[in-house]
């Protein structure tokens, strides 16, 4: 096989290896305080998961750091408490992290990490920008990936 071809090979295998259930919602231009909701299902609770954010930002974007609320439902009722999260987009120099080409920049953040669904049903996740600003702009898409772990 070419070196090419060992990378092709590679990148089949890592991207197959993973099942991942991702959502995006486009911000169209700026966020409100509104929340954003996600809603997936959970056909096997006692498989644990991974619930990763996927940020996508552009250099309209005023802030190196992003702020959220998050709190999670499941049959309309809370569980947990309200997590307050700050996720870094930029380095102390002010060059985006993440990956991508041009403006856009997206950012992958772990939230949840092998976490265990309580039971089979569909979910909720409520995401509320928690920044100083009442719309933000630069955010251009947010979204949610349900990946299950080995």
């Amino acid at each position: 096989m070419t070196r090419f071809g060992n990378y092709y090979f590679f990148l089949f295998l890592f991207f197959s290896c993973a099942h991942e259930d991702i959502q995006m919602k486009d911000m169209e231009g700026e966020w409100s305080r509104n929340p954003v909701v996600f809603s997936f299902d959970i056909s096997q609770e006692t498989k644990p998961k991974n619930i990763i954010f996927v940020v996508r930002n552009n250099n309209d974007y005023p802030y190196s750091n992003l702020r959220l609320f998050v709190s999670m439902y499941n049959e309309g009722k809370r569980f947990g408490g309200v997590d307050t999260l700050n996720y870094v987009l930029a380095d102390p120099d002010g060059r985006w992290r993440g990956s991508g080409f041009g403006d856009t920049k997206e950012t992958r953040f772990l939230y949840k990490e092998n976490f265990k669904f309580l039971q089979r049903g569909t979910y909720k996740i409520y995401v509320t920008q928690a920044m100083r600003e009442k719309c933000l702009v630069g955010i251009e898409d947010l979204g949610i990936v349900i990946q299950e772990t080995d």
